[in-house]
Parts: structure tokens; C-alpha cells; sequence
């Protein structure tokens, strides 16, 4: 999707990150973002949002794919996060493995104040180390509470926790609404900045297989994008990790996270250009 001329400010931008050193398991996460890209513009659909909206060259950006360093690779995410975020875009950002989210939200931590970060996964994500390494893809929500880079953390479709990663919610005040729990749209309704964390194995592997970390029991499709719409708040990023193209099925899980972001954009332009949405629904 070519740049345009001159953007507006708070356009949302896309920013793939190629990486997945911290992967835990199976690795392959870093190729994920050429994939989602071609998905989100495969012709086997069209170009709106559920929510009304249509996604075109005038109102989202591409800023490509990082080239990251073998080493302090998570200082460069930050500071080309930044940047964008400086030049008012918001940033949308393709991973890569979880562990990607730590620093990008500390670019957005110190300039967006009480900000509140929406996370959908199967796994927390809190342990204080993981198989010796405080930077897994399993710690990533840990580190961004210690620094306290937002005000408010809310996990949504969790179903792996253990005693330690109990400990660590109730450690940091993290707002934990477990599958088991679900549909909870009624305390999704938010006020101030939003950021969104949607780890692509929140969904039951049934609807995702490219998974490296396969969970049954999550979330469908459909009930992923009734919470998503039933975010309300100033959307001001999201990242869309853990997808794993070697661990696909016909590139059905690329299909998936191109649905997934179109959602998520279709929110931030509405919430940007002050248009009304489609009604949001009732239940799932």
C-alpha cells in the first residue's frame, strides 16, 4: 500500500518486526510479516472493516520491515517506534514473538500517560525468568509492569495460569479475565489511550493452527472480534504476534491475522476521524 504525500496526523502505520530470538519452543515467528501483509491485501476479500470502515492508501500507512540487529535488537524496535509515534503516527506492528511487545510499549509508555494495555493470549506472559532468560516471549509483561509503562494491564482468554503467574498478577494489579470467564465485552469498556497485545494463540488452534505454542479451548474468531469491537477508548497502537507461517495450514492462520488487524484498524480510523461505527453486538 503505497505512503501518502502528506499523512495525517494519527494515521496508523504498519511496522513488521522480524523477530523471534526469544521464542521458547518452535521458532519461525520472524517471517510472519511479509505473510500477514500479502493476506491483508489478498484479493479474496474486500477492503473494509466489519465496523464500516474502508482501509486504503489514504487513511494507513507501511513503514516495512525492521532490519534488526544480531545483538540489542529490542533498542532499535523502541527507538523506530518511536520515531513513528513522534511523527503522530500510530503504530501497528506485525511480530514476530511476544517478547516484542516489552519494547514497544515502552516507546509508548513515555508518551502516552494513563495508558491502559488490552492483552489477548492464552499464556500471561508474567514469569519473572523463563528457562534463565528475564527477555522470553513468556516474561514480556513482567518487564513492562516493573517500569511501569502503563497504567493499567487487562488480560483477556487466559487458560495456562500457574501458581507463579498468579503471584505475579496479583504482584502487579493485572486485570486477569480468564476464558473460562469469557464473554466479558461489559469490562472492555475503557476510557483514555488503549493499546492492543493480540497474541494470535488466544484463539482456539481449531481457527489458527500457525501457532508455535497450540492451546485448545480459546477463543473463536467471532468472539475475538466481538471483544475487539467492544474495546472502547483512543486506540493508539497494537501489535499482532505469534504467528508462525511453519506451523501453518494453507496460510490459514495468515488469513486470520489479516482479519484480525483489519479489525483493529477499522477501530483506530473510526476512533480518529470521530466516524460512528456499526453497532457493536450484544453478546457472542
Amino acid at each position: 500500500m503505497p505512503s501518502q504525500q502528506t499523512p495525517q496526523p494519527g494515521t496508523p502505520v504498519l511496522l513488521g518486526i522480524p523477530f523471534d530470538a526469544n521464542s521458547s519452543y518452535v521458532r519461525g515467528a520472524a517471517g510472519a510479516p511479509p505473510l500477514i501483509r500479502e493476506a491483508f491485501r489478498s484479493e479474496s476479500s474486500n477492503s473494509f472493516s466489519e465496523s464500516g470502515v474502508e482501509l486504503s492508501a489514504e487513511n494507513l500507512l507501511d513503514a516495512g520491515d525492521l532490519e534488526l540487529p544480531p545483538d540489542n535488537a529490542f533498542a532499535k524496535i523502541e527507538s523506530a517506534v518511536g520515531q513513528l509515534l513522534d511523527q503522530g503516527q500510530a503504530t501497528v506492528c506485525l511480530g514476530g514473538d511476544h517478547s516484542i511487545t516489552y519494547p514497544i510499549v515502552r516507546a509508548f509508555g513515555t508518551r502516552f500517560t494513563d495508558l491502559t494495555l488490552v492483552h489477548f493470549d492464552a499464556h500471561s506472559d508474567l514469569y519473572e525468568e523463563f528457562d534463565g532468560n528475564r527477555y522470553s516471549h513468556a516474561c514480556p509483561f513482567a518487564r513492562i509492569m516493573e517500569e511501569r509503562c502503563v497504567k493499567r494491564l487487562i488480560q483477556v482468554g487466559i487458560r495456562t495460569m500457574n501458581a507463579h503467574q498468579r503471584k505475579q498478577a496479583d504482584r502487579f494489579g493485572v486485570e486477569v479475565i480468564e476464558m473460562r470467564e469469557l464473554p466479558a465485552l461489559e469490562r472492555l469498556k475503557l476510557a483514555g489511550p488503549v493499546y492492543i497485545s493480540f497474541d494470535i494463540d488466544v484463539l482456539d488452534p481449531a481457527f489458527a493452527p500457525g501457532i508455535s505454542h497450540r492451546e485448545p479451548g480459546g477463543m473463536s474468531v467471532r468472539e475475538a472480534i466481538a471483544h475487539l469491537h467492544a474495546i472502547q477508548g483512543d486506540i493508539v497502537g497494537a501489535d499482532i504476534v505469534e504467528y508462525n507461517p511453519k506451523q501453518d495450514v494453507l496460510k490459514l492462520t495468515a488469513m486470520v491475522c489479516a482479519k484480525i488487524l483489519k479489525e483493529i484498524l477499522g477501530k483506530m480510523i473510526a476512533g480518529r476521524n470521530g466516524e460512528k461505527e456499526l453497532p457493536a453486538p450484544i453478546g457472542v
